[in-house]
């Protein structure tokens, strides 16, 4: 049952970082959200991609990220069990 939860996660953690990976192709490649993302005026176009956009986020923002991936960890990524394979 141990070896089942490790490879559930394991599945799950391989899935967010292709999710990170593609997310920074895209930003590297220049595609970016319209708009500002915030109200003082910083447009996602003015954000830099890859480590250095991260400090440029403002903190409210990034709480909120924080948040949000806080509740899928807890809410919506459940360990579901029955399913055919794991990381069904």
């Amino acid at each position: 049952e141990k070896f089942d939860r490790l490879r559930y996660v394991e599945i799950k953690h391989g899935r967010i970082c292709m999710l990170g990976v593609l997310g920074y192709l895209t930003t590297a490649a220049g595609v970016r959200l319209p708009g500002t993302i915030d109200t003082a005026g910083t447009k996602f176009s003015d954000i830099a991609s890859g480590w250095e956009g991260t400090t440029q986020v403002p903190v409210s923002g990034a709480l909120q990220i924080f948040a949000f991936v806080g509740l899928l960890e807890l809410a919506v990524m459940k360990d579901v069990v029955g399913g055919e394979f794991p990381g069904d």
